[in-house]
């Protein structure tokens, strides 16, 4: 299963829709970068909204996009984190400091506009 990527602009915009299994989550991190790359974008927002739970190793996959897109240098933001989520990323130590977070979509796409121009 792939999770489908929209491009706006110079921007990609991800709602994560389905639960998270091991291999999904490679595919979405392979299916990212190499957008990032073909596309040019200089910002990601990912929708994890409908994501209810997440396990150390799709937190460990989800770092890893934000470190890999920046590298590449997409700037992401990640939107409508559940409390769930919130809490599995910090237990796993995922240190997603420097990441820009909003509620939704719409926000997330401000805060990327904001980070960008700033």
């Amino acid at each position: 299963m792939r999770i489908p990527i929209l491009k706006l602009h110079d921007y990609l915009l991800i709602s994560v829709q389905v639960d998270l299994d091991d291999q999904t989550a490679l595919q979405f991190q392979e299916d990212v970068l190499e957008k990032i790359h073909e596309e040019g974008s200089r910002g990601v927002v990912i929708d994890l909204t409908s994501v209810e739970m997440i396990d150390s190793f799709i937190a460990k996959v989800l770092g890893d996009v934000v470190d890999m897109s920046n590298l590449m240098g997409a700037r992401v933001v990640l939107t409508g984190i559940q409390p769930a989520v919130a809490i599995t990323l910090i237990d796993m130590g995922i240190a997603l400091d420097e990441v820009p977070t909003a509620l939704d979509l719409e926000q997330g796409l401000e805060r990327l506009q904001l980070e960008l121009e700033g």
